[in-house]
């Protein structure tokens, strides 16, 4: 099985490729930059290692390497600059993202390829993959809240001083403000966690902020986030990969769950071979439900806006145009969705040339911007 890295020279497409590379569970790796120096830097240093771990092939090359992947990892993304709001910032990295898609539109997905979408704002980037991609949206995954889930289970885990791995609970919604923490779904070790020694009121909503605040806290430490990030990537590669079935906090096309339409955002998913194979509603509070609702508003504004955008930069042609919705998950029949307005060739050409275009940041930068 091969997994390609689009941004892989990067903290955190290296960093993954070192969490799959650690996983054992893929046989080869291709890490994919603007910043060619780097991304060979980073391949050859996995390399040096695999005589440790397990007998893959590790190495660097262009984007004509997603012919024949099995999985395709984006994580390419661009700093904010100085004085730049958070709206253009988001204009300029979707410029990015579908210059990336156009191109590798263009060179052809390889027919049974998932794109897992990790580069920031990632439920707007998820649902412009799904509609821009060519690929049908059961094969089209962002990582979404699966890292802020983990965060939410081990800052639980540290307040209660309980094991990790016996903690369970979801964050769902949007990655970032409007990300919706289900208290009712927590559990350790099969506990409500509203039974346990030390719970509280406060205790909520510490762990709240702390997860909420986790992103730009790990950037004003060490400057990025790097670790948590790789492994919840390899968490998708091997759920993917291995055809493990596996429920997880990702974003994805919805048609439905929890009365949400034409958005994605992470909701629980069965991922396993084909990309999404089913999702599910797990029971939510009031509160809960009014939340999830909202946050999946605030994607629908920021689409809107996107869209507007776009409408008014680029028309598609008549060959990127697709009448059909976007595919169902893999248990039901699938066609692809509509296809591409891309961006201009001018505005392309600007983003794919500048210096900008070259620095890969991890997703948890993008938590500092909001």
């Amino acid at each position: 099985m091969k997994v390609s890295i689009i941004g892989g020279g990067g903290v955190v497409g290296s960093t993954a490729a070192f969490a799959i590379q650690c996983g054992g569970g893929v046989s080869e790796i291709c890490l994919i930059d603007a910043n060619k120096d780097l991304a060979l830097g980073q391949a050859e240093d996995l390399l040096h290692g695999s005589s440790l771990v397990a007998d893959q092939r590790i190495y660097a090359g262009d984007l004509g390497e997603i012919r024949d992947s099995h999985m395709v990892i984006i994580t390419a993304g661009l700093r904010r600059k100085p004085d730049e709001s958070r709206l253009d910032l988001i204009h300029r990295n979707v410029d990015l993202f579908l210059g990336i898609l156009k191109e590798a539109k263009q060179i052809g997905w390889r027919e049974s390829t998932t794109l897992l979408v990790v580069s920031n704002p990632v439920d707007i980037l998820t649902y412009l993959a799904v509609r821009y991609s060519g690929l049908p949206a059961s094969r089209v995954i962002g990582l979404g809240t699966l890292l802020d889930t983990a965060r939410f289970r081990s800052y639980i885990a540290a307040k209660l001083k309980v094991p990790a791995t016996q903690v369970n609970g979801w964050i769902l919604g949007e990655h970032g403000d409007s990300m919706v923490p289900v208290w009712s779904s927590v559990r350790i070790s099969g506990w409500p966690v509203q039974q346990w020694p030390g719970y509280s009121s406060q205790f909520e909503r510490e762990v709240e902020d702390l997860t909420r605040k986790a992103g730009a806290e790990m950037i004003r430490l060490k400057g990025a986030s790097a670790f948590a990030v790789g492994l919840s990537i390899r968490e998708v590669v091997h759920a993917v990969l291995l055809d493990q079935r596996r429920l997880l906090p990702v974003s994805t096309w919805q048609q439905g769950k929890y009365s949400l339409r034409d958005v994605c955002l992470s909701v629980p998913t069965v991922v396993g071979c084909g990309g999404v194979r089913d999702q599910l509603e797990i029971p939510l509070s009031p509160r809960e439900h009014v939340a999830l609702q909202h946050s999946a508003k605030v994607l629908a504004e920021t689409i809107r806006q996107v869209e507007d955008r776009l409408s008014h930069t680029a028309a598609p042609s008549d060959a990127e145009k697709v009448s059909a919705a976007p595919a169902s998950p893999a248990t039901t029949s699938s066609t692809n969705s509509h296809i591409a307005r891309a961006p201009d060739s001018t505005t392309t050409k600007q983003a794919t040339n500048t210096g900008d275009a070259q620095r890969v940041i991890p997703r948890s930068a993008w938590q500092l911007a909001r």
